[in-house]
Formats: C-alpha cells, sequence, structure tokens
C-alpha cells in the first residue's frame, strides 16, 4: 500500500473519519462481519484511488464514498414502512451527511445515487458511476472475503492515522 497515496486520501477525508456520526457506523454490521464504517472507509479509499487514476475529483469520491451508508441504523431488522433498504437507505444516508456535514453538488448525487438502478435516477457525475460501481465490488469482496488480508491492512492503517491525528488535535 503506498504511504503517500494514503496521506493524499487520509486529507481528503480526516475530518469525516473523526466525527461522531461517521464513527458510530462501527456500531453496524454492513455485509458479513464487516461494519458499515469498515465497508465505507472501503469504498472510499477505492473511489478515491479509481478517480485519481482518471482525472476525476477524488476528494468528492473519496467523501462520498465514506458518507455514501451514513444511515445510521440495523438495516437487518424488519423497518415500519414495508420498503426495501436497497431503495432507501440512500436517501437516509444523504439526509444524515446534510444534517451533519457541508456537502458539495458532487458528494449529494454520490450518496443519492450510489444504488442505482434502484434509485432510478442514474448518476449525473463520473464519480457518483465510481462509487455506485466499488459499492458493488467492495460488498462482493466483503461478503465472500475476497482480499481479507488485505482488508485488514488497510483498516488497521486508517485507524492508525485517525489515532495520531486525534491525539495531535487534543
Amino acid at each position: 500500500m503506498n504511504e503517500q497515496l494514503l496521506g493524499e486520501y487520509y486529507a481528503c477525508v480526516d475530518d469525516l473519519l473523526l466525527s461522531a456520526p461517521v464513527l458510530q457506523m462501527k456500531n453496524f454490521v454492513q455485509h458479513g462481519q464487516t461494519s458499515c464504517y469498515d465497508h465505507c472507509v472501503y469504498v472510499s479509499y477505492c473511489s478515491f484511488l479509481i478517480a485519481k487514476k482518471l482525472g476525476c475529483n477524488a476528494r468528492s469520491a473519496a467523501r462520498g464514498g465514506l458518507l455514501h451508508d451514513l444511515f445510521l441504523y440495523d438495516w437487518h431488522q424488519k423497518n415500519e414502512n414495508g420498503l426495501r433498504h436497497g431503495f432507501t437507505h440512500p436517501s437516509a444516508a444523504l439526509r444524515n451527511a446534510e444534517f451533519h456535514f457541508q456537502l458539495t453538488d458532487r458528494e449529494r448525487d454520490i450518496i443519492k445515487k450510489h444504488m442505482w438502478p434502484l434509485t432510478l435516477m442514474p448518476p449525473r457525475y463520473k464519480e457518483s458511476y465510481i462509487v455506485m460501481l466499488m459499492d458493488k465490488y467492495c460488498a462482493i469482496n466483503e461478503t465472500i472475503k475476497w482480499n481479507r488480508k488485505r482488508l485488514r491492512t488497510l483498516f488497521a492503517r486508517v485507524e492508525r492515522l485517525c489515532k495520531s491525528r486525534a491525539v495531535v488535535t487534543r
């Protein structure tokens, strides 16, 4: 894993990673044994790398990717309105993200449309497509446990960066 790229990524999302709403995602299981937080970090980092490689807005891809599942509930529990989580959680995540953070239009589109075609309206930006595709890729990896060692390494490095940053800012 390239330390320079990880540092660039962290500079894009450090304020989000250290926030209470994002840390709250650690309390919810997403796919298999992966927490919602770990899933979003994975999607965010992969999206950052792809966007950077393609000359897209890597910062928006990283930030939108980190917030795309900020729905903050256990989606495995049956909901009261009978609608499926896949159709409803992008709106819940966007409401939470808008409440807690200043978002760009690009970041809003990423969060709102990451479940396309379930969201019906297609993404407007290249970065939205990148996050949408990385979300599917990461979910498959988490569910069938591909690249488990690489994932643990990424999560551990991001945790170390967060801890070192939290100590410096206190």
